[in-house]
């Protein structure tokens, strides 16, 4: 089965009576563990159906008001809904729809709408499907994961607008025709923030989307539920019915319709075995993260949004060691001002009470523009961005400098360089740095005397020639999800390689091993901040490269912090450089063994 697309196994359920108890198996994306058995509650269309028509010119005003009020009724509504939250709603609901409330506000949305009704007698709704339109390819052509997937956003807000045009209803359905008291399971095209308000107060267990990734609202929030959820399921709404038995395994992201008896209590049984596992889990909350010769290991947690850094704390986290600033500056024409970051940044700081915070720079560019003035570059991975971006933009670099400056006064700040390849980048953000610094002092604003100052370690060029920026930095922290695409020219969000994006190539662990091993001889903490950390099933791997320092979700720091405390660290290191130096593929199942 593919692991993007859905796949079916046996013919999807059909219209006659014969065939309504047809299984269905699906493949997606698995974004948050656990399994759940309930029935569906299938969501309406994502995209509301609307109507085409051209207005007279004397009627351009009155239409272009009918969309400024749609706008501000919106809004308003999303509002409430993020001031009259319960304090038992996930946290990072309040975040997201806060973020939907800037989008609305946005003039970007609203003045090219109008443009639309003004110049092309558009009506309001098919001016602004059209604008949305406009909108999400942009997204879409974006590199970036993360990024690509705030689109998402944009069709959610354009969505909710064209509901209050037209005088539409929500798109949940109606729950109270499915009899009995079964857990039910939220079956959708797509999931907004605002839906997922509506939908906490239900007895949900798990979501399941067409669209989404790791990254998506409907996978941040399941994760911050402790719920099953897989996404990018391809067509899952329109295979699926409400009231159907429905089977998420967020583990494999397999989605089962319909299942055999047999199949069920074989999920059920999982269930069980996971809910023990779980709660196994949970008491290691607060154990050293040590292997079983003695090597401590740091655990930190990768953020978003500041809000997720409670999170980070609860699960246990010794600190924050990646947090992703791109969140305050998408979605939005303008950018935001050094009191706005310093804010973001400082709640963080202080949440984390002295643990290390790092803070990565402005990773966008090229294809993830701030303004609407940059063209798309032809090959945006390798184009303007990043350190690249940040440098070519040094009012926009300062300003986040002295925010982050800033907020080291509260704690412990470290600041991450991404996509660095050359050390007259470093100097150069050296030297920003060193401006920042001078510019706060005369404004006698306070910051900490000394920051630590690492880089990304992403681009094969730095991997291969790490000396230099190892004697020069404070840390190294190995993006893998780059480091992994740059060096086997595999997009893994390109469907027709993602087979091809393989994080157990030899020659990516051998980037991995020389960074560390040369860190290491020069007293240069290294860590791992991408997906590889927080696969579980690679933690012995890592260990084995001599890595001391994983970052990952919140949600996976226990899963693998229990790999840590059963693995000797000193035998998986001659198992693996035994098998790097004979270029082979290291075989998980004999860590496994030792």
């Amino acid at each position: 089965m593919s692991t993007n697309n859905s796949s079916l196994e046996c013919p999807p359920a059909a219209t006659s009576d014969a065939a309504n108890d047809a299984v269905v198996a699906l493949q997606g994306k698995g974004v948050a563990r656990g399994y759940a058995i309930g029935r569906a509650v299938v969501m309406g269309a994502a995209s509301l159906e609307v109507a085409h028509y051209r207005i007279s010119p004397q009627d351009v005003d009155a239409e272009s008001d009918r969309l400024t009020q749609a706008l501000i009724s919106a809004q308003t509504d999303l509002q409430q809904m993020a001031d009259c939250l319960p304090a038992d709603a996930p946290r990072e609901l309040g975040a997201m729809l806060n973020v939907h409330c800037l989008l609305l506000a946005d003039p970007l949305l609203a003045e090219q709408t109008r443009a639309l009704i003004k110049d092309r007698h558009y009506n309001a709704e098919w001016a602004l499907a059209a604008q949305g339109q406009i909108l999400g390819e942009q997204f879409d052509a974006m590199e970036d994961e993360y990024l690509r997937e705030r689109g998402s956003d944009v069709r959610q807000v354009i969505e909710r607008v064209l509901r209050v045009l037209s005088g539409s209803t929500a798109m949940l359905a109606d729950v109270s025709a499915l009899e009995g008291n079964d857990p039910l399971i939220v079956v959708a095209h797509d999931i907004s923030p605002a839906d997922m308000v509506r939908l906490r107060g239900g007895r949900f267990s798990a979501f399941v989307t067409d669209l989404g990734g790791p990254t998506s609202h409907t996978a941040i929030v399941a994760r911050s539920m402790g719920v099953p959820a897989v996404v990018a399921l391809g067509q899952v709404r329109e295979l699926v019915r409400d009231g159907d038995t429905v089977v998420v395994d967020g583990a494999t992201g397999v989605v089962l319709v319909n299942p055999s008896p047999g199949m069920l209590q074989e999920y059920r049984d999982r269930q069980v075995t996971y809910a023990a596992e779980r709660a196994e889990l949970a008491l290691l909350r607060d154990e050293p993260a040590v292997t079983l010769d003695g090597i401590d290991i740091i655990l930190n947690a990768n953020i978003e949004l500041p809000d997720e850094a409670a999170g980070a704390l609860a699960a246990g986290a010794q600190g924050i060691g990646l947090f992703r600033s791109e969140f305050l500056f998408m979605g939005r024409r303008r950018l935001p001002d050094e009191e706005e970051q310093y804010q973001a940044y400082a709640s963080v700081v202080r949440t984390m009470a002295g643990r290390p915070v790092t803070i990565r720079t402005l990773d966008i560019g090229a294809d993830k523009t701030l303004d609407d003035e940059a063209t798309v570059a032809m090959n945006p991975a390798l184009g303007l961005r990043a350190i690249r971006y940040c440098l070519a933009h040094p009012d926009m670099f300062a300003t986040q400098l002295r925010a982050i400056l800033r907020a080291s006064a509260h704690g412990h700040v470290r600041l991450l360089l991404p996509m660095v390849a050359h050390m007259h980048e470093v100097k150069a953000a050296f030297a920003a740095i060193d401006s920042a610094r001078r510019e706060l002092d005369a404004r006698g604003q306070a910051y900490a005397p000394r920051i630590e100052i690492g880089a990304m370690v992403e681009v094969p060029a730095i991997a291969i020639a790490i000396e230099p920026f190892a004697e020069a930095l404070d840390f190294l922290s190995i993006g893998t999800n780059d480091l992994i695409q740059y060096t086997l020219a595999v997009d893994r969000g390109d469907h027709d390689v993602a087979s091809l994006y393989d994080p157990m190539h030899p020659a990516v662990l051998r980037l991995i091993a020389n960074t560390i091993n040369v860190g290491a001889r020069m007293g240069t903490p290294v860590a791992v901040c991408g997906e590889m950390a927080g696969d579980a099933r690679l933690t012995r791997l890592l260990l084995g490269l001599g890595l001391t320092e994983f970052s990952m979700h919140a949600q996976q720091v226990l899963d693998v912090k229990r790999e840590i405390l059963r693995a000797h660290s000193n035998d998986l290191r001659i198992k693996v450089a035994t098998a790097l130096n004979r270029a082979l593929r290291v075989d998980l199942d004999l860590l496994d063994q030792g």
